[in-house]
């Protein structure tokens, strides 16, 4: 049995794509997970399954979600041993004098073509940085994440695959949910 965490993107965002928790927890039951846990309204779900196949995984719950509630949902899969290595990795917590509430992680559905990926290292919007580490994609945004441009919008623009964000206390909340 392994430990995934699903990252839905855009569900419960200002009155958009509204599923309630419970009813999240009882679609995905049909999809014979165990022990199904939600954080926050946001779409983050830790779960344990036998399927060796995240991208498997995460296609179901986008079809379940589609089918039961009417709309799109990308779904980022990661497993919490992956999560556990991510968030030791964060480049930014390296200096100590960097404030952890301005740091984020965007998740990719896939390895990006390395062309996209070197082409988005020309791109600066300072005081807001990135550091590209496989599918993460680690963001400091010191005047904060509701200011910076580096949204999943313009990353999934540039690397041409689906994303979302999350903040570094839900990153270190989800490994102990």
């Amino acid at each position: 049995m392994v430990t995934y965490i699903a990252l839905l993107r855009g569900i419960n965002v200002s009155g958009h794509n509204m599923i309630k928790m419970d009813e999240l927890k009882g679609v995905l039951g049909e999809l014979d997970f165990t022990g199904i846990r939600t954080y926050i309204q946001s779409g983050n779900i830790v779960f344990g399954s036998n399927s060796d196949d995240p991208a498997a995984l995460a296609a179901g719950i986008a079809g379940k979600i589609r089918e039961r509630f009417g709309f799109e949902v990308p779904v980022v899969i990661r497993t919490l041993q992956e999560l556990d290595v991510i968030s030791k990795s964060n480049p930014f917590l390296r200096d100590g004098n960097l404030d952890a509430g301005k740091m984020h992680v965007t998740f990719l559905s896939e390895l990006p073509d390395p062309g996209r990926t070197e082409k988005i290292m020309e791109y600066n919007f300072p005081p807001d940085e990135f550091a590209i580490n496989g599918k993460e994609i680690y963001l400091y945004c010191p005047d904060g994440y509701g200011r910076t441009k580096l949204t999943p919008q313009f990353f999934e623009s540039k690397l041409k695959v689906s994303t979302t964000t999350r903040n570094w206390k839900t990153i270190l909340t989800l490994l102990t949910t």
